[in-house]
């Protein structure tokens, strides 16, 4: 090691992770040591979300507090907002020792060199070549156990809110070779849950030659590999969700039945407007037809409020969905109008502001709603036998912080785990005790 050591302070969302998760392992090369704690650190990377305006509110923050803090380090801007808004930050943002996107990764290494080298680097290159798309990693961001695995960049959906397409650019699938490779190193090194992720799952391959998905056979291939591991998948367009995927996880119990489906809304005027073709009476029939195949699939959901053409009774269409879906996960957000999007066109400003107002009030009710739906799904768990993942250590405490097979890292609850000698990144069998509001607790049965 050449002394110089990397702190990253990751925001936004798990693609997000993965990239910041590539550019440590680049720089590992050139003899930066991934620290855990700022303090230590002769270089820090703010990696930014630019989706929506809050996230692009707190990646500033973030960058600011650390720039306050540590006056004297270097710091640079790095990910989606860096991506998206290069040019204002060059001019803007004259704090930031460099302006990186998030495309081609690699090139982390000649920003840094030249930063420390006394230069200000402002560089957002294109993406390589897709066949050099092997980018390894070594320190992963994840409590231990668990990683995800991302098998495609960008977005060909072009939902009419949506800035993806503007940051990341058209779907850009990964090799199959490479994402096998990448799933390989991931389990050889301990992992014992694997979260594969994209914009769209389903899309895997659609941006080649014949324009058919190539996911399912890539997902069979991943579930084919050796060793004790599970398998989660996240995000998949209810609009394109290939049915065939519930054969598929009956024929490998390794592939958890959790569906994250980002249904937005369920009025079929304002989905309309979205630039999606579903509605109410198709998306139950979809989650109808998951819990016939499997009764214990736990089904999780994103919902936006505020979007153009919603009123109180496409609140109450949405309402009603809610309450026959049952959903055991459900996060909401405000819509928020972006521009360079074709919804930034659809409104004025004031008619935006407008309509966010109500739509506060909108999201309050949802909120209260879903999460008594989540807490009474929750009960059927009490009083029955689960695998989980152990997180963290309770120190000085016979508790651990732990995951079962129907929590995803970082968006559902959490168990609390009562047991002895408990080690992070070990799965245990345990007893449901209770519930918690959203959490579970639990006691050791086997380790």
């Amino acid at each position: 090691m050449n002394g110089h050591k990397v702190y990253v302070e990751n925001l936004g969302c798990a693609k997000n992770q993965v990239d910041a998760e590539v550019m440590v392992a680049s720089l590992a090369e050139d003899g930066y040591e991934p620290v855990e704690n700022a303090d230590e650190a002769t270089l820090i990377i703010v990696n930014t979300c630019g989706f929506i305006e809050s996230a692009r509110a707190e990646s500033i923050d973030a960058f600011f507090e650390l720039k306050n803090q540590y006056p004297d380090k270097k710091i640079l801007f790095t990910g989606c907002l860096a991506q998206r808004y290069s040019q204002e930050l060059k001019d803007e943002l004259t704090e930031a020792d460099a302006i990186f996107g998030n495309r081609d990764l690699k090139e982390i290494n000649s920003v840094v060199k030249a930063v420390e080298e006394g230069n200000r680097v402002v560089l957002t290159p294109e993406y390589p070549d897709v066949k050099s798309d092997y980018d390894t990693r070594g320190k992963l961001f994840n409590y231990p156990g668990s990683a995800y695995l991302k098998i495609s960049e960008g977005c060909n959906h072009r939902c009419r809110y949506c800035a993806i397409p503007l940051i990341r650019g058209a779907l850009r699938s990964r090799p199959e070779k490479a994402v096998l490779e990448d799933a390989a190193h991931l389990l050889d090194s301990g992992v014992k849950e694997i979260n594969i992720i994209a914009q769209d799952l389903a899309a895997y391959g659609t941006d080649r030659e014949g324009k058919e998905s190539a996911f399912l056979p890539l997902l069979e291939k991943i579930a084919s590999l050796e060793g004790d591991f599970s398998i989660r998948l996240l995000y998949i367009h209810p609009d394109a969700f290939p049915l065939e995927l519930l054969d598929l996880m009956k024929r490998y119990p390794k592939i958890i039945p959790y569906f994250d489906i980002p249904f937005q809304h369920a009025d079929t005027r304002v989905l309309s407007k979205m630039g999606r073709t579903g509605d109410k009476n198709t998306y139950l029939a979809l989650i109808d037809t998951i819990r016939t195949a499997f009764p214990e699939a736990t089904i999780r959901s994103t919902i936006m409020l505020g979007f153009t053409g919603e009123d109180d009774q496409t609140f109450t269409t949405l309402m009603e969905f809610l309450e026959e879906a049952r959903l055991d996960y459900v996060g909401t957000f405000l819509f928020s109008l972006e521009e360079g999007t074709p919804a930034f066109d659809d409104c004025s400003i004031p008619e935006y502001e407008k309509r966010i107002g109500s739509a506060r009030r909108y999201k309050s009710e949802v909120e209260k709603l879903c999460e008594s739906i989540t807490v009474s799904r929750l009960e059927q768990y009490v009083g029955t036998e689960m695998d989980v993942l152990i997180e963290e250590l309770i120190d000085q405490e016979d508790l651990a912080i732990g995951r079962t097979r129907f929590q995803a890292p970082e968006v559902d609850g959490l168990t609390v785990v009562m047991g002895q000698n408990l080690v992070a990144g070990t799965v245990v069998r345990c007893g449901i005790t209770k519930v918690n509001g959203v959490d579970l607790e639990a006691v050791v049965i086997e380790q």
